[in-house]
């Protein structure tokens, strides 16, 4: 059976561009792994993962060391009222994660109790259903008037300084924190931590 260059050659180029379609795929896989949540994250001078760990942790280290929430906490367990964290830099910042691990470190420590704000409308509105609706027995009904007032709130700031010049960039962060007691207005604890981050122009560029 004889077959003619002609097809020959066309079967050559369709061999071709197959193998290349075959390498195009295997080199356009996404590979997915999982890495270590706790490893230092340096993909670019912006807040991220390591300095939420870092201030949440330090702050948190620090109230629970002071000697005026250790005598606070001797023979209770105050209950406290967590307020987000304002972000005052120029980024979009979740400061409520940060709230949320410090929030979460401290009722780990067994030191605290927490009225969570977030949530009021959504207990008010189960409270009324209770209450109020003929499905529910009143006798299981939650009574209104029974919840636990917040005798101390935490709250805090997350600001930055940011420069930057033709060669380098620099970002400055200043965590602030407050414990405040509810009656008197008075501040019981006070820290703050400080980050700042560099980036400098590589001989390849950014």
């Amino acid at each position: 059976m004889i077959i003619s260059n002609k097809f020959k050659t066309v079967s050559t180029y369709a061999l071709v561009g197959l193998s290349a379609l075959v390498l195009s795929g295997c080199a356009n896989k996404a590979v997915v792994s999982y890495g270590d949540a706790q490893a230092v994250e340096t993909t670019d001078i912006n807040f991220g993962s390591t300095d939420l760990q870092k201030v949440a942790s330090q702050m948190t280290d620090s109230l629970l060391s002071s000697p005026v929430v250790g005598t606070m906490t001797a023979n209770k367990r105050p209950v406290v009222f967590v307020e987000r964290i304002k972000n005052k830099t120029s980024e979009h910042i979740d400061t409520e994660s940060i709230t949320d691990s410090i929030s979460t470190q401290m009722l780990r420590s067994g030191k605290f109790r927490f009225v969570d704000m977030t949530r009021v409308e959504s207990v008010r509105e189960q409270l009324t259903f209770q209450n109020e609706d003929a499905l529910v027995n009143a006798a299981t009904a939650v009574a209104f008037g029974k919840q636990i007032g917040a005798q101390y709130m935490l709250y805090g700031n997350l600001s930055s300084i940011v420069k930057s010049n033709a060669d380098k960039s620099d970002v400055y962060y200043k965590f602030t924190m407050r414990l405040m007691d509810m009656e008197s207005g008075l501040v019981e604890w006070a820290d703050e931590t400080e980050i700042r981050k560099t980036k400098e122009k590589s001989t390849f560029g950014w």
